[in-house]
């Protein structure tokens, strides 16, 4: 399942978020903001190009089995990857969270971002219940484009922490 990815160093961003309230920063705050969302941009950057260069396969078209072209212009693979966002707080519950916003996508691809993750892709031959095609890619999509880049992002989170933390002592 597709989930969402939450940066976040509870304690830490919680208790400097509040710092930088009371210290009444504004431009160090903008400036803490937008260091978080860099450190995740590279993520978001990364699924996006994940997904689209992901390679779906086809079981193939029996003998006597007529095909055609798709009914939709709309590319599944590139719709996803525009989906994919960044939220920074500063307040409340600080952190960063990368997530594929759902209500950007058309109702019957909503769920496609977690069937996908799942490496079985299973649909209906141009709308028809009645007949079934199954696909497959590779699984983890999502979850190890995030694996990948969790160490980086928490190390990237801990240093603009510290260095905001030290500008205002």
């Amino acid at each position: 399942m597709v989930q969402n990815v939450r940066v976040i160093g509870t304690g830490q961003l919680l208790e400097l978020s509040a710092r930088l309230r009371r210290a009444g920063h504004e431009n160090i705050r903008q400036s803490f903001q937008r260091r978080i969302r860099r450190a995740a941009e590279p993520l978001r950057n990364d699924l996006q190009d994940t997904i689209r260069r992901l390679d779906i396969r086809s079981q193939g078209r029996g003998t006597g089995k007529r095909g055609g072209p798709t009914l939709t212009t709309r590319p599944m693979r590139a719709t996803i990857a525009e989906a994919i966002r960044i939220s920074v707080r500063t307040t409340g519950d600080p952190g960063a969270r990368v997530w594929v916003d759902k209500g950007r996508l058309p109702p019957d691809l909503r769920r496609m971002p977690d069937v996908i993750n799942t490496g079985r892709i299973r649909h209906p031959v141009f709308g028809n219940r009645r007949r079934w095609a199954q696909q497959s890619a590779n699984p983890g999509w999502w979850d190890k484009t995030v694996r990948g880049h969790t160490d980086r992002i928490t190390r990237e989170v801990e240093r603009v922490a510290d260095d905001v933390r030290r500008h205002l002592e």
